[in-house]
């Protein structure tokens, strides 16, 4: 079983992830795609974007593992 500081490391890894997900792919809907398919794209990227900055508020905000 983890601790609970390793599965608090492990859950902000994934909101990490989220967050360089959702960048690369707005670059990718801005850059290269173009209609319908760019609009899917960024609102993926959106939602993730979302997701990412709830994951990092809360490992953030709620405080050290004692």
């Amino acid at each position: 079983m983890m601790s609970p500081s390793m599965l608090k490391m492990w859950i902000s890894f994934v909101g990490i992830i989220f967050l360089i997900l959702a960048i690369g792919l707005i670059v990718l809907s801005r850059n290269k795609l173009r209609g319908i398919l760019a609009g899917i794209v960024a609102f993926l990227a959106y939602i993730l974007f979302f997701l990412g900055s709830i994951i990092i508020f809360y490992i953030v905000f709620s405080g050290p593992t004692g």
